[in-house]
């Protein structure tokens, strides 16, 4: 079953997994239930502003943002093998400080609510032909992530009350991704680790910068040792009228992408693409990537490299992408896919990304990003490089530090078709994320 809990913290940046415990409520031979708590903090400095919102005067903001998700989840066992999964947790987030780079948010935004709400059934091994756990049914408010990410990426977009007179307002943690469930989900996987398997979904959205989509997606993949393949196809039913002038061509788009990640048998060597196509009433649009890795398994940190070219039309609508597999993937750029642009379409990226591992617990990382605009008559002109430096270390089983230093270079200012106000000079982003669970 692809469907799972998106990381609290968004950005760029996935949070280093822990072996952190929940606190074990019960736990007997047929229900376990525990008391789950995990929260971000961070604290950013951009040297310069965008021009997103249309609130922003030029200069450097700082600001500071919270999240912090609690609940319960459980786990109760029925014959053979069947299980009935669950979550009903909230989330409370919260903006400081002048607010973020991009103008989003304003630094006055805070609010607590549900955040999932979900249960799920497995069969175990109720249908032997179709495997252990081969046909799953899961309905509620709850985080979904289909595929590589590169289409959908749970509902993570969390604008605050810096842009449309807070008729957007999430409620804080912009960069954090504070919030990321659907409001309504009803999911149906069949098949097992192997072999094919399928997801039909249905999704829907109470976030407004989203314009409230509904959606119909259905998944086929083949899953093998060597990697899996699959096909996706999403259709958006309906949008809220209130906000759909936000996304004229979403209503009625049908998108389908097809998609293949894996090792091709070959240890050490990672390879992925996807090509999405979309139909639209203006006409047809399409992204695509390519991505090529290679982790030397054999040296002292064992490094890793990774190239990856992608391409997204002028007019390509790019869902609701958010964090996936990897860093970067699909936030490009902590300043360009946060605040600068461009988000995932009108533009071609060309992305490296390098990676040691001193210990278990402690990562250094280098992203690099050159970003070409195909269309500047289409909108703003987002062509930029961007270098980021990152560190991942996990102090202990509950506590993770993530400090970043990025270099965004535009190649124009907002007076001169660009998104970056007041000049085109290189902007030196920093950000301090603190994370903890048990």
């Amino acid at each position: 079953m692809r469907v799972r809990l998106a990381p609290l913290v968004g950005g760029s940046l996935l949070l280093m997994a822990t072996s952190a415990q929940a606190l074990e409520l019960t736990n007997n031979d047929h229900t376990t239930l525990n008391f789950d708590v995990s929260g971000t903090a961070a604290w950013l400095h951009s040297q310069e502003s965008y021009d997103q919102a249309g609130t922003l005067d030029e200069g450097s903001v700082t600001w500071q943002e919270g999240a912090v998700k609690y609940g319960i989840s459980g786990e109760h066992r029925l014959a053979r093998d069947q299980r009935v999964t669950g979550a009903l947790r909230w989330t409370t987030t919260g903006t400081w400080g002048d607010g973020d780079a991009a103008g989003f948010s304003d630094g006055g935004e805070r609010t607590t609510k549900l955040e999932d709400a979900f249960l799920t059934w497995h069969s175990g091994a109720l249908f032997p032909a179709l495997g252990n756990d081969g046909l799953a049914v899961s309905a509620g408010r709850q985080s979904v992530i289909v595929g590589d990410g590169f289409l959908i990426t749970s509902d993570s977009l969390n604008f605050g009350k810096g842009i449309a007179d807070g008729a957007l307002n999430r409620g804080g943690a912009y960069y954090l991704a504070g919030r990321s469930a659907f409001d309504k989900t009803a999911i149906i996987s069949l098949g097992g680790e192997q072999g094919w398997r399928g997801d039909v979904m249905w999704l829907q959205s109470d976030n407004p910068a989203q314009a409230k989509p509904e959606l119909n997606i259905g998944v086929l993949e083949h899953v093998n040792d060597k990697g899996t393949m699959g096909l996706t196809y999403v259709k958006v039913t309906d949008l809220d009228d209130e906000f759909a002038f936000l996304y004229p061509q979403r209503d009625d788009m049908e998108t389908v992408s097809l998609r293949a990640q894996g090792n091709a048998g070959v240890e050490n060597l990672f390879l992925a693409a996807e090509y999405a196509w979309q139909d639209q009433d203006q006409g047809d649009e399409n992204a695509w990537y390519a991505e090529l890795g290679w982790t030397f398994s054999g040296m002292p940190w064992r490094p890793s490299i990774h190239y990856r070219f992608s391409r997204f039309s002028t007019g390509y609508d790019p869902l609701l992408y958010g964090n996936g597999r990897a860093l970067g993937t699909w936030f490009q750029g902590e300043v360009a896919a946060n605040y600068a642009g461009p988000f995932n379409t009108n533009s071609r990226v060309h992305h490296l990304a390098a990676t040691v591992t001193p210990k278990e617990n402690l990562s250094l990382g280098l992203l690099a990003y050159d970003f070409t605009t195909l269309d500047r008559d289409a909108g703003a002109d987002a062509s930029a490089r961007e270098y980021d430096l990152y560190l991942e270390w996990a102090v202990n089983d509950h506590l993770a530090l993530i400090p970043v230093i990025g270099l965004y270079q535009p190649d124009r200012a907002a007076a001169d078709g660009g998104t970056q106000l007041g000049n085109d000079d290189r902007n030196l982003y920093s950000q301090l994320i603190v994370a903890f669970s048990f």
